[in-house]
Formats: structure tokens, C-alpha cells, sequence
């Protein structure tokens, strides 16, 4: 006899039965329904990428993140880790095909090498938005403005979006002579809320060789009241006001006039650890759970296209994380879960009536109602088992005496009160609430 192999999956990655699919179908349905009314459109990028397509600008940390091996061929390849380095060698590639500016979502997994943690895998969807081809306030209002909405959409109210402007830190470097280092720097800031001030501090004094830049570094950070004081607190420290800071005003300004602005906060700590953020940048935190991390996050990234083509197209985006976001959302009571899309179930309570259940299933469908009928005369405490188990809210029974009427009797499942005598028309109606 043949040795059994043992079904188990990598660490990091998962299966989803089908309530915990449902659920992330049902998310992915409002964000795509979302994205559209913005008038973003999807496409769709391979898994496997060129490696140097990948990590042609990316730092080490990222590099350590990649599954990365040679295929059958003798290439060089990897799993995309997001969604926007492959966007980026999509717009340069069909760039004669497309139109600009060009606003896409794209929904998919992704998959990083990093270690698991709660709310954190190996193999994870990414909701993607972006628009390429244009450079303003506008462009990047927007993409704030859609991340509410999208939150909101799948019943995420309580949030806050944290903004900054890499443009602004880089000229405080500047202003301090550590600009040749910012990398470095930027990416030790990002590690603030993980790591906290005195190791912030103690690393960024190792990077400049300097106590004091490193004191300088840790008071720009800090926040300075509400918004427009962070931003004349940030503008002062970096030289005055300039493009970078205006844009910020524009930006708040729009906020303000949308009635959306509560939402935001100017926090000079954000800068996204990924090098090819060049101006806005953004996370999101759930306020009941912000121990878990930010569940939508991108910035604008005007340079990142350009290691794929010569002419220069600027960029802005973000990613939601749904599996993070679904795993704060299941913490917090907010991830209802179901086991099926079905409104009724059929009960097959006799064999001989078998093409009449179908019949009832046929015009039920017609009328709008999701329903299946139970494949086989199976006992009943069976039957209410696996309908029970796939949270169904109505079942349907019909006797001989209800299929030569073209009557039916109606079951809330919940409630177990019952409607007798019913129309398919009537049990349509009273299934839909009418």
C-alpha cells in the first residue's frame, strides 16, 4: 500500500473555505464597484517578472522579501512583492496603447518572504489604484479621497490617514547636510511607530555620525498641532515654503472643501520605506486597532516608470491590504460571515417530485432569488444540517399536495416561523423583505 503524504501548506500561506472567501469576495466586490465610480479600470500583470524588472530599484530589505529562482530556461525570475513595479513596466511597455492620464486598479496577490505574523503572510491580495500621467494636487486629492471612500464602501468608518510629503523632509536634509543619505534615513523614520523615538534616535545618530542631526531629525518629525501647524512647523524647518509644501495646502484645501478632512492628519514620521516615493505619501489606521498597521498605504512615485522609458510619467497610488484589513476587521466584530450566496434552499423531501423542485428553483431564479435544491431525499435533519452550515436564511418545502396546486411552504430558518400556501411569486417577495 502506497504511503499517504500528509496534506499541509507552507508556512505563511493559507487555504480559504468558503465562508472566509465569501467574505473576501464580497470586500473585493464593493472596493471594485468603488474604484470604477472614480473612473479607474482594471488590467492585469503576469506573477512571474524578469528579477530585474522587480528589484531594479529597491533596497536590500526588499531584495530579502522576493522568491526569487531560475526557471526551466535559465532565467532570472521572481513573484512580483505588490502590485506597482509591475504597473510601472506595464504603462512602459503598451505606453502606445494606453491613454494619459491612465487610472487603473488592479486586484491580486502578491507574495514577500517576510516572516508571519497576525494580520501579516507570505502570499496576500493587494487592491491596488493608481493614475499615471498627471502631476497635481488633483491627481493626488483624489487618490486620498478614494481611499475613504473605498474604506467606507466596506464599512470601515473609524479611520485615520496620516500624510506627509517626502519632497518637504528631503529638503530639511538638505537644510541639515545629510541629503546624501536620506535613504537611509527615510527608512529608519518609517520604523517609528514600531520601534519608538530612542531607537529612532540612537539609529539615525549611527547613519549621520551626528547626536545633534539626529535631535534635529527627531523634533521634524513630530507632529505640531492640527494640520496647517504641522505643515508651517515642517515648511520653516525645510527653508520656507515651495512647490512641495504648496502642494500640501492645495491638498488640505480640497480635503477641507469635500468636508472629508477630519479623516487626515499631517504626520511627518510617514515616508514609506520604499525608495521610489518621491512626493505625497499616506498610510491608513483603523483608530479601534491601530496596533495592527496600516491597511491602505501608497504616495506619488514620479520616477519609478522612468527606469523602463525615457519619457517621464508621473504617478500616485495606493494599496489596500485586504487580508490585513479583513484581519482587523474579524478583531473588531465588523466581518460578517456566511457560508453560501444562496437565499432558500429546496428540501428534497420526495424523489418522485424531483423535476417540480426544479421547476420551483427555475422560476425562483427568474424572479431574482439565489436557490439550489437539495440533490437527494437525504433524512431532514440532514438536510437542515448542511442548510444550516451554509447560513441559508429560507428553506422551501413542497408536498405532493403543494406541486399539484403550484404552491409551496415557506421556512425563516432563523426564526422558524412558516408561510404556507405561497405563490413562487409570494415566497420571491417574502424572501426580499416585501
Amino acid at each position: 500500500m502506497d504511503t499517504l503524504i500528509q496534506p499541509k501548506i507552507l508556512k505563511g500561506f493559507r487555504d480559504f473555505l468558503p465562508q472566509d472567501e465569501i467574505l473576501r469576495s464580497d470586500l473585493i466586490e464593493k472596493l471594485t464597484r468603488t474604484y470604477r465610480a472614480y473612473g479607474f479600470v482594471p488590467i492585469d500583470t503576469p506573477i512571474l517578472e524578469y528579477t530585474e524588472i522587480l528589484l531594479r530599484k529597491s533596497n536590500g530589505e526588499t531584495e530579502k522579501q522576493v522568491f526569487r529562482f531560475e526557471d526551466n530556461g535559465g532565467r532570472d525570475v521572481a513573484m512580483r512583492f505588490d502590485l506597482t513595479v509591475p504597473f510601472a513596466r506595464f504603462t512602459a511597455e503598451h505606453r502606445e496603447e494606453l491613454y494619459f492620464p491612465f487610472k487603473r486598479y488592479h486586484i491580486a496577490k502578491v507574495w514577500r518572504g517576510e516572516k508571519p505574523q497576525a494580520g501579516r503572510y507570505r502570499e496576500f491580495v493587494q487592491c491596488d489604484f493608481d493614475t499615471v500621467g498627471a502631476d497635481s494636487a488633483a491627481a493626488d486629492f483624489e487618490i486620498l479621497a478614494l481611499m475613504k471612500a473605498a474604506l467606507r464602501e466596506i464599512g470601515v468608518e473609524k479611520v485615520t490617514i496620516h500624510v506627509n510629503h517626502r519632497g518637504i523632509f528631503n529638503r530639511f536634509l538638505g537644510k541639515i547636510d545629510c541629503a546624501d543619505k536620506s535613504e537611509d534615513i527615510l527608512r529608519i523614520v518609517d520604523k517609528l511607530a514600531k520601534v519608538g523615538a530612542e531607537q529612532v534616535q540612537k539609529e539615525l545618530a549611527e547613519v549621520t555620525g551626528s547626536d545633534a542631526s539626529a535631535a534635529k531629525i527627531l523634533d521634524y518629525i513630530q507632529p505640531a498641532g492640527d494640520f496647517s501647524g504641522t505643515l508651517a512647523h515642517m515648511e520653516a524647518l525645510a527653508g520656507g515654503e515651495a512647490e512641495d509644501s504648496r502642494r500640501m495646502k492645495d491638498i488640505h484645501a480640497m480635503m477641507v472643501a469635500a468636508g472629508i478632512a477630519d479623516s487626515y492628519v499631517l504626520d511627518p514620521s510617514i515616508t514609506r520605506g520604499l525608495d521610489y516615493y518621491t512626493g505625497v505619501v499616506y498610510e491608513t489606521f483603523l483608530d479601534e486597532l491601530p496596533g495592527i498597521g496600516s491597511v491602505c498605504s501608497g504616495g506619488r512615485y514620479d520616477n519609478l516608470a522612468g527606469l523602463y522609458m525615457k519619457e517621464k510619467l508621473p504617478g500616485v497610488g495606493a494599496s489596500i491590504g485586504l487580508d490585513r484589513l479583513i484581519a482587523g476587521l474579524s478583531q473588531l466584530g465588523l466581518a460578517e460571515s456566511r457560508g453560501s450566496y444562496l437565499d432558500a434552499e429546496i428540501y428534497n423531501q420526495d424523489e418522485s417530485l424531483a423535476i417540480h423542485y426544479q421547476k420551483v428553483a427555475g422560476q425562483l431564479r427568474a424572479l431574482g432569488i439565489a436557490v439550489e435544491v437539495f440533490p437527494d431525499a437525504a433524512k431532514m435533519n440532514r438536510q437542515y444540517a448542511v442548510t444550516d452550515k451554509k447560513g441559508i436564511p429560507w428553506g422551501i418545502l413542497i408536498s405532493k399536495e403543494d406541486a399539484e396546486k403550484d404552491l409551496l411552504t415557506l421556512k425563516n430558518l432563523k426564526t422558524r416561523e412558516q408561510f404556507t400556501a405561497l405563490t413562487p411569486a409570494q415566497a420571491a417577495e417574502k424572501i426580499r423583505g416585501k
